[in-house]
């Protein structure tokens, strides 16, 4: 009588094992690649004044500037991390890394607007694709007990390579140059390279699903746990992930959805040119006021960590009060802070910092509070659909924010009238939020029961 071979499902084999060495290093890889993207999204705001003062550019010429890399980051959410369904996360995000690595280098090397703009969006696009990648691969070596604190864990990575991008700013823009932050934010990712391409490892339901060689399959499994017997009779098994993009996408807009999908992705466009505008114009704007370079990387990289703390509040807030609720309040709170902050322009140093800092909870830490607002509004069915489409769409607002920003200031605004007039769309997103919350609980919503029934906890 022939004996059946041994079976390995997944995602049951991860689920119940501890964490091996192996799954830190492949979190901490994908933490890596997150702030590496950090870096180099944020590190133009420190380089734009002294850009313009070389060229002799204009303020309403910033604007694009900044605005360059998050069309290319549209992009690269939109159109280019789906091909990794098809060619692997893996395979996306090391080719991502090179991509944005090139880019940055190029850049360095870039004498007029035109050719840096170019260069700017061709990073973005690097910089798009590799983070949907990481976050996937990171929940997919995760178990589902930890999925989300690893997962918070690299985006904090992202957070943390804004601060990073401060302080290599302040320390070699007086001494290099600003074509030197460049150089640095090329060689980073490739240095990462040969890490990436000696442990990261492919998804493993993709390889399975695809037929991989059960051998490849086998020796991923035994790094996460070495006590699996090499057995050649092992076969292994994934969920299968039917293809339903068409249809979930087509689902957002759906009669009953379609109030809430075009809610949520007017909060996404207000938060992210929110976001995006503050990092991108509070070191032109501090510097152009006098503060030395050390002052306006502290400022700046406040609002960073602002974000960060929130992290750890809003979050349980979130379970206990409600997410529409908490998240509804953290942006109004957020109207008044940064209305504040345009006030404490004329304020001693320590009353801005500390609006920088509450302007940072609200905004960074809104945004982070947001995504995990949108996973809760989607089923399981479309959530990866509704996520994405919400960020791709929310960089609209990121790509317009610094530029009408740079456009007031152009127009001859003053840098407290920008802040005062940045407070408004803070209003105006707390008040959607709650409104989205109150037609959640209204038999509108398809999926009324199991919204109100959802923890973020067990995101």
């Amino acid at each position: 009588m022939s004996i059946a071979p041994s079976r390995v499902t997944l995602p049951d084999f991860i689920d119940s094992r501890p964490v091996s060495r192996y799954q830190y290093i492949v979190i901490g890889l994908c933490g890596l690649v997150m702030f590496i993207d950090g870096f180099d999204t944020q590190s133009i705001s420190y380089m734009a004044p002294h850009i313009a003062e070389e060229w002799g550019l204009s303020k309403q010429v910033l604007g694009p500037i900044f605005s360059a890399a998050l069309a290319g980051l549209m992009v690269g959410y939109l159109a280019l991390s789906p091909l990794s369904e098809r060619f692997g996360h893996r395979r996306m995000i090391i080719a991502s890394t090179v991509l944005f690595a090139l880019g940055t280098l190029a850049a360095a090397w870039s004498q007029n607007v035109t050719e840096l703009m170019a260069l700017r969006f061709i990073t973005g696009m690097g910089l798009g694709a590799a983070a949907p990648s990481a976050i996937a691969l990171t929940g997919e070596y995760s178990p589902k007990r930890l999925r989300a604190t690893f997962v918070l864990a690299i985006y904090c990575g992202f957070s943390l390579g804004f601060v990073a991008a401060g302080l290599v700013s302040g320390w070699l823009i007086p001494t290099f140059g600003w074509r030197s932050v460049l150089v640095v934010g090329a060689v980073a990712p490739l240095l990462l390279l040969p890490a990436l391409l000696r442990f990261l490892p492919n998804s493993l339901t993709l390889m399975i699903n695809k037929g991989a060689e059960p051998k490849r399959v086998r020796s991923i499994l035994r790094r996460i746990d070495p006590g699996l017997a090499a057995d050649p009779d092992f076969t292994y098994e994934a969920e299968k992930q039917p293809d339903e993009q068409r249809t979930a996408l087509r689902n957002l807009f759906t009669r009953d959805r379609v109030v809430g999908t075009l809610l949520l992705w007017l909060v996404f466009v207000i938060n992210l040119g929110e976001f995006y505008a503050l990092q991108s114009w509070l070191p032109s704007i501090m510097t152009s006021l006098d503060y030395d370079m050390g002052t306006v990387v502290t400022a700046t990289t406040l609002t960073t960590v602002g974000g960060i703390a929130a992290a750890f509040v809003t979050g349980p807030c979130m379970d206990r009060l409600g997410a529409y609720l908490t998240l509804g309040t953290v942006y109004i709170v957020g109207f008044a802070f940064v209305a504040l902050t345009g006030l404490a322009l004329s304020a001693p140093l320590w009353v801005l910092l500390t609006a920088n800092f509450f302007a940072g909870v609200c905004i960074s830490g809104g945004q982070k509070s947001l995504i995990a607002l949108s996973a809760v509004f989607y089923p399981t069915s479309m959530r990866s659909t509704g996520v994405g489409w919400a960020l791709g769409v929310g960089c609209i607002g990121g790509i317009v924010g610094p530029i009408v920003v740079g456009a007031a200031l152009g127009m001859g605004w003053s840098a407290s009238a920008v802040f005062y007039a940045m407070s408004i769309p803070m209003l105006v997103a707390g008040v959607t939020v709650l409104l989205l919350g109150r037609w959640v609980r209204s038999d509108k919503h398809p999926d009324r029961a199991v919204v109100e029934s959802q923890s973020l906890a067990h995101k």
